[in-house]
Order: structure tokens, then sequence, then C-alpha cells
């Protein structure tokens, strides 16, 4: 048997191809490769894309499962301050009515209220409340010097007198601190005063009698 040793260089290889097939037969070739070429590619594609699609379908099923979160709620604490403030909501005619009351009492007349002795009640008061704070009757014992208008008052009366008060929550409460307090009792007590009027706010209290 005889051995051939042949060499050819790849532009002799497609020399003799296109010979032994022909112009027909290289067109035809490179048309099946090309064939070939896109089945393959479709086929690895729609492979591909399938698997994408599953995969997505298997996602989507997936349903995460839920989880229980227990909240306790967070304890709040109300402070409530209660203030204790005295009852202010009383006045003169409240304070009137009390210490009427106490004088039947006590056995004495009540007194009968004249409206030049407001007057001066009410002076009185405004005065207290503007100073937040009673004035040992300094005021009063003022009055007559520095309003001649109201000194025919002082002169319809042999006497006149002044009780004051602060810081009674009640019209009793500041009947009572009348009562226990040396020289004011005789608002309670006095049978000879028979004329009077009383003014009160904010437990401020004024009491002006006389005879």
């Amino acid at each position: 048997m005889k051995i051939w040793n042949i060499r050819l260089t790849l532009k002799e290889i497609i020399t003799k191809i296109v010979s032994v097939l022909g112009i027909a037969g290289i067109v035809t070739l490179i048309a099946a490769v090309y064939v070939l070429g896109l089945a393959r590619g479709y086929f690895t594609g729609k492979t591909e894309a399938e698997s994408e699609f599953i995969a997505f379908l298997s996602k989507e099923k997936e349903v995460p499962t839920p989880t229980m979160r227990l909240v306790s709620p967070t304890p709040t604490t109300k402070v409530v301050t209660v203030i204790q403030k005295p009852n202010t909501s009383w006045g003169g005619p409240e304070l009137w009515d009390a210490v009427n009351k106490r004088r039947v009492e006590l056995g004495v007349n009540s007194l009968q209220q004249r409206d030049e002795l407001c007057t001066i009640a009410s002076i009185r008061l405004n005065e207290l409340l503007d100073l937040d704070a009673l004035d040992s009757h300094e005021g009063f014992s003022k009055l007559r010097d520095e309003r001649k208008d109201l000194d025919w008052i002082f002169e319809k009366y042999s006497t006149m007198a002044e009780f004051l008060a602060v810081g009674g929550r009640t019209p009793e409460e500041t009947v009572s601190l009348w009562e226990n307090t040396l020289g004011h009792k005789k608002l309670l007590t006095g049978g000879e005063y028979v004329w009077g009027c009383i003014y009160a706010q904010e437990t401020f209290a004024v009491a002006i009698t006389a005879f």
C-alpha cells in the first residue's frame, strides 16, 4: 500500500473543493451552515426563554409566609394636678346674709342696709383689690379727708366702723374669721350697730356698720 504524504495549504484546499463542487455546491453548503446556525440559535434561545418564564411563574407562586408581630401598647401615665383654690363664686350678698344669720344666732338684731354705706364699702373693696392685701384700715381712716364729697356720710352717723377679712373660702368661713378675731367679733355681737353694708370679691370682704 502506498501512502501519500500530502500537504496542502488552505488556499489549495478551497481551490480543490471549488473545483469539485462547483460554485453552486459552495453556495448550497453556506446556506446549509447558515440554516443550521439559525436553528441552533432558535432552540437555544427558546430553551433559555422557557427557563426564564418557568422561573418567573415559580417566583409568582411563592407566597411569602405571613409573620405576626405582637405589639404591646406602651402604657401612658396621666398626671392630674388638682389645685385647691378658694371658692370665689360668692360675693357681698351671700356674706351679708351669713353675717345677719350669725348675728341673730348670737341674739342681736340684723343689720339694715343703707346705700351710702355701700358707697364706702365699694370704695374700700376696690382699694384692697388694687393692693391685693389688707391695709390695717389705713384707707378707711383717710377716706373722709381725701374724699370731701363723702363728708356728709360721716356727718350723718355718730359712729362708723369698718371690718375687713380675706381668705375665707365661703361666706360662713369669712364670718368665722371675724368671730374669732379680737375686735372684729363686734360685727356679729354688737347690737348697737343698726345700719350696714357689705361688699366682697375674691375672698376680700369689707363690712361697714354705723349707728
